[in-house]
């Protein structure tokens, strides 16, 4: 019975800390004026395979239905606390368009949010770095900035790592304000 009754006082505060991180996030977003980090979502493996071409998304790592889901998810948080966004960006990668188009349906892709987790890329991760905290310096809006990318991008520029499909929010100094995961 004490079991029992500890495991349900567990749960409780599990749930009541993801309730108090979904409104804190929901609050700061409705402010404006976020960077709105997110992980593309769920794609299963690691990294891209041997022939990877950046324009034939049939030699790259994809999302699942799993990941498609996610992203519709993603979305619908955004449009059910109808959370401003001025614009969102993506990494050229599909995996990463995949998860801007299912969730905004409307992106850009940037470059400076490309992966350079691969030996073949890791030469561009300096520029890429200096190329997306220009780009955010120079960004003014009242509303919120998507960044879908990759754990490499999001570990360099804000020091932690991420899940597929997660949410991390941070304002223009990359200070993070909270995070959501959307499994």
């Amino acid at each position: 019975m004490k079991r029992l009754i500890t495991t349900l006082v567990l749960i409780f505060f599990l749930f009541l800390n993801s309730a108090y991180s979904s409104e804190k996030i929901i609050n700061s977003l409705k402010e404006g004026g976020k960077l709105i980090f997110i992980r593309h979502a769920y794609a299963p493996g690691n990294g891209d395979p041997e022939n990877f071409n950046l324009k034939d998304c049939s030699s790259q790592r994809n999302l699942s239905q799993e990941g498609i889901n996610q992203s519709k998810k993603i979305g619908l948080f955004f449009s059910q606390n109808k959370i401003q966004i001025d614009k969102v960006l993506s990494s050229e990668w599909c995996r990463c368009k995949d998860t801007a188009k299912y969730a905004f349906k409307n992106y850009r892709t940037f470059d400076a949010l490309n992966s350079f987790y691969d030996d073949r890329f890791v030469k561009n991760k300096t520029k890429q770095i200096k190329d997306l905290k220009k780009y955010i310096s120079n960004w003014n809006s009242k509303k919120n900035l998507v960044l879908v990318t990759h754990f490499v991008v999001i570990s360099e520029t804000l020091s932690m790592g991420s899940a597929s499909g997660e949410i991390i929010v941070s304002d223009k100094n990359f200070n993070i304000i909270s995070s959501l995961k959307t499994n």
